[in-house]
């Protein structure tokens, strides 16, 4: 199913006055496609997916997975966990993998943490550590696995669920050019195997060839810029953008500087 970011704003208090951190933004991710979030530090691009994570409540607007509305202003708490633990899979900039963990044990907690049956899941998590190119290191623990290759198990992981989001942050931003360029192939390549629709927040543009559509966000709105991929808008292709809506660049245009954001956390902020 598609993701819809809806005129989303989230602002935060900042002292005695308020700090906007995305502004009535709109942003569409089709099922089995990948968009790469762009943007300097500050930007809004981590604080835009807390909002599409059901991790930051946003102050107006609403996110919907298909035709659903998942998130809205008055989500509580529980729900948005609920549908994070049913909906949506997520790769942070660490992998925040259990040092007490093996590969495979990753995978098998958090399946059973979204309720999944024993008897299927073991299968299953094999199937995606040899999706990733880790199987052979399934009884590897965190401390004897490179940084790329926890990366892979953290994919594999968001996975797990079989989600109908996946939203990733910065997933290169401890790994080479080749090692990055790798990781978002393999996570665009899985995107389209599971049709899940997946935003990725990245900081490094050189490593994007792969993916579906870049979007760029400058102080807290989606940069209209005249670097567009023929016509598009929200991300989605074929359509000619509006005011402040997604809009998609050529993944073959020249990278502008690179840039780098704050990772996203998670902490629920929900009231």
């Amino acid at each position: 199913m598609d993701l819809r970011l809806e005129n989303i704003t989230l602002i935060y208090p900042d002292g005695d006055t308020t700090l906007t951190a995305v502004d009535e933004v709109d942003l569409t991710v089709p099922a089995g496609t990948t968009t790469a979030l762009l943007g300097p530090s500050g930007a809004g691009k981590s604080s835009l997916l807390a909002v599409a994570a059901g991790l930051t409540p946003p102050r107006g607007g609403q996110v919907r997975i298909g035709a659903e509305i998942v998130f809205t202003p008055t989500t509580t708490v529980a729900q948005a966990t609920r549908v994070r633990l049913e909906r949506i899979g997520m790769v942070f900039q660490s992998p925040q993998l259990l040092g007490s963990l093996t590969a495979l044990e990753q995978l098998e907690l958090d399946a059973h943490l979204r309720g999944r049956r024993p008897a299927s899941v073991r299968r299953r998590a094999l199937e995606l550590l040899d999706a990733v190119g880790v199987a052979d290191h399934r009884h590897k623990r965190p401390a004897h696995l490179s940084g790329g290759q926890r990366q892979r198990v953290a994919i594999a992981r968001a996975l797990i669920g079989e989600p109908e989001v996946l939203l990733v942050d910065e997933p290169t931003s401890a790994l080479d050019h080749e090692r990055g360029t790798r990781v978002v192939e393999l996570i665009t390549g899985l995107a389209r195997e599971t049709r899940a629709a997946t935003l990725l927040v990245s900081h490094d543009a050189s490593t994007l060839a792969t993916v579906d559509a870049t979007v760029r966000m400058i102080d807290a709105r989606i940069d209209d810029g005249t670097h567009r991929a023929g016509s598009a808008r929200s991300g989605v292709a074929g359509e000619r953008p509006g005011p402040h809506r997604g809009t998609t660049e050529p993944v073959n245009a020249s990278p502008d500087a690179t840039v780098r954001s704050q990772p996203l956390v998670a902490t629920c902020t929900w009231s």
